[in-house]
């Protein structure tokens, strides 16, 4: 017997039945391939019926079950995976590379994605006894684990709301803290509550973070930042590069050129233009960046997205 006290054997098929049932809920409120939102508050569900090419995305702090097909992850040069054996915890904002590796229009890529609070994390790691997290804890800002009953029982309870929308106001909140305890309680819980913890230098690079991506139009100095989140300039860069797999600047870099692809996506703008507003003061720099980046220059990679 498991401490759960559900058997080993039996274990297995419960996660297989709780997949087919989440894939079933997926199917039936996801209209169309690609994101589609929900009424429960911070639920997406998303639905794929190809493969696809590599996306940069920025992904926000949230959990990711996929019930069906499976994702490749890159963040600079780490690279992850997620199926239905699987979950996946980003824990602060993070400038990925997402490829969709397996999906068909008989067996689509199907996945739930819950953006989390840290405000919550932390307000309820505070009521847990929790020992305390060693000195310097820290880990990379994501993270793939073996899903479990627990994590993937509470999870299946929050999307079964779906099915009674007058039951969301009440019930969703109560689904949401047994999750973010599931969460907290298993393999990622470490990596959630350095991030929650207010006193923890995980919480100040995470302010750090949060600094940089609403001011990425601005030039930025490492020693204001450093100072602005109450850490020395080698204690920063060492935390950031720790938690994002990459520098303050590459961090920038990588917002910076998202962010320009999203604006020439949406509006009627050139590079020259673009580069300015996020940021660059050469354009020649920012094509440059930019064709590393997205394998094309500007505008010959917006024709292609388009």
């Amino acid at each position: 017997m498991t401490e759960s006290g559900v058997s080993t054997q039996a274990a297995p098929f419960a996660l297989d039945a709780a997949r087919l049932e989440l894939a079933g809920l997926i199917e039936r409120y996801c209209t169309m391939d690609g994101p589609n939102p929900t009424p429960i508050e911070g639920l997406s569900l998303f639905r794929a019926s190809s493969t696809s090419t590599p996306i940069c995305a920025v992904y926000r702090s949230v959990l990711a079950v996929a019930a069906q097909g499976t994702k490749r992850l890159s963040l600079a040069d780490e690279a992850f995976q997620y199926d239905s054996q699987h979950y996946l915890i980003t824990s602060v904002d993070l400038p990925v590379i997402g490829q969709i590796t397996e999906a068909s229009p008989e067996r689509p890529y199907l996945c739930a994605v819950f953006d989390m609070d840290p405000r919550k994390i932390a307000e309820l790691a505070g009521t847990m006894q929790l020992a305390p997290l060693p000195p310097g804890a820290g880990a990379l800002g994501l993270g793939v684990s073996p899903l479990t009953t627990p994590v993937m029982d509470a999870f299946l309870r929050l999307v079964r709301l779906l099915d009674t929308p007058d039951d969301i106001p009440v019930l969703a909140p109560l689904r949401e803290q047994e999750l973010l305890y599931r969460l907290l309680t298993g393999a990622q819980g470490q990596r959630l509550r350095s991030i929650a913890a207010t006193d923890s230098q995980g919480h100040r690079t995470a302010r750090a973070i949060d600094w940089i991506k609403g001011n990425f139009d601005q030039p930025l100095s490492i020693d204001a930042l450093a100072d602005a989140v109450n850490m020395s300039k080698s204690s920063l860069h060492h935390h950031f590069k720790a938690l994002t797999a990459m520098s303050p600047l590459q961090y920038q870099k990588q917002i910076r050129l998202q962010e320009a692809r999203k604006m020439m996506l949406t509006e009627a703008i050139d590079a020259a233009t673009v580069a300015r507003r996020v940021g660059y003061e050469s354009p020649s720099q920012f094509s440059r960046e930019y064709r590393r980046l997205f394998g094309a220059p500007p505008l010959r990679d917006i024709a292609r997205m388009r």
